[in-house]
């Protein structure tokens, strides 16, 4: 009996995340994500050129609600993100990091937009992998933060965002300007994210250098959700549809560690069993559903979680 093949008019874009030298940049390498024409791990119906990544999350100060069970990993840098970063590649292997400048919200530090690229700059020096850079979910300081950014990092191809309906001109701008790509996040709604896509070419910026961003749900709290609508997304993308043909992120690690199932203790819940067990496969399995959704690139925050998920990984793309 055949095989019942389907096939698909359409395929993901590709996107670059860094630049070597040769292309004006100082990374040691280029991360490309997206590109394949079929769904997740169907190797016996299209091409799956580029498989999924997972970048881990640097802070640019330390996180006040992270449970003591992550911060412990993180303990002798939590308050450098230099040192963070250099351990998060030298120690645990990483090819991607994802810069959270979260120092810069208003009820943080808000620290100034040249304090945040000096930081920037400080890193892009420290380790020589592709850089994802957020700002500090402020829409409004985040615009102006993301334009220091980009000045500093001209050249290098960063991922930069979160844009979002509210500043989405701004860091647009600013990605024109420094050669960046761009993070376009929307509540989870496969048409406010066709729209936003939208908005941000219609400025002249290459939707082939776009990156979707439904915003996530951890398991337990949202996640059945988000992955319906990354489906749908990723079928409009192989159907044809050019404005939901980007690659999806997932920032997996911000919602799991806000869950009560990673920050409650073994103590106060026995029956929930071995806190740091459970903690990590909390995020582990939250990840791998992503990416069976279509998660292109995944941000994530416990080093034993990132393995399990790069294992995973390394397993699905065997044809």
């Amino acid at each position: 009996m055949e095989k019942a093949i389907e096939k698909w008019s359409g395929k993901v874009n590709e996107v670059s995340i860094g630049a070597t030298s040769q292309e004006g940049g100082t990374r040691s390498k280029v991360i490309k994500v997206g590109g394949e024409n079929t769904l997740p791990f169907l190797h016996f119906e299209g091409k799956i050129i580029n498989p999924p990544v997972v970048a881990m999350e640097v802070w640019d100060m330390e996180p006040p609600t992270w449970p003591d069970i992550l911060k412990e990993e993180f303990k002798d840098c939590l308050a450098d993100p230099v040192g963070w970063a250099k351990k998060a590649v030298e120690s645990w292997g990483i090819d991607l990091l994802c810069l959270r400048l979260f120092s810069t919200h208003p009820d943080a530090k808000d620290t100034s937009g040249d304090e945040a690229a000096d930081t920037v700059e400080k890193v892009l020096k420290a380790v020589k992998v592709p850089l994802i850079v957020i700002g500090g979910y402020s829409a409004q300081k985040d615009g102006d933060v993301l334009f220091k950014v980009s000045e500093i990092a001209n050249g290098e191809n960063c991922l930069l965002g979160i844009a979002v309906q509210e500043n989405y001109k701004t860091i647009t701008a600013a990605c024109i300007s420094g050669g960046h790509s761009i993070i376009a996040e929307t509540p989870i709604d496969i048409n406010l994210a066709k729209q936003l896509n939208i908005l941000i070419s219609d400025m002249g910026f290459p939707a082939e250098k776009i990156v979707i961003h439904h915003s996530t749900g951890g398991l337990g709290y949202g996640l059945e959700y988000t992955y319906s609508v990354m489906e749908r997304t990723r079928l409009a993308a192989l159907s044809g549809d050019k404005m939901l043909s980007q690659p999806m992120i997932n920032f997996v690690g911000q919602e799991v560690w806000r869950a009560k199932e990673t920050k409650t203790s073994e103590e106060e819940m026995p029956v929930w069993g071995k806190h740091k067990e459970r903690a990590v496969l909390w995020e582990a399995t939250t990840a791998v559903a992503f990416l069976n959704a279509g998660a292109d690139i995944l941000v994530m925050n416990h080093p034993q979680a990132i393995k399990l998920v790069k294992g995973t990984i390394k397993e699905l793309m065997e044809e």
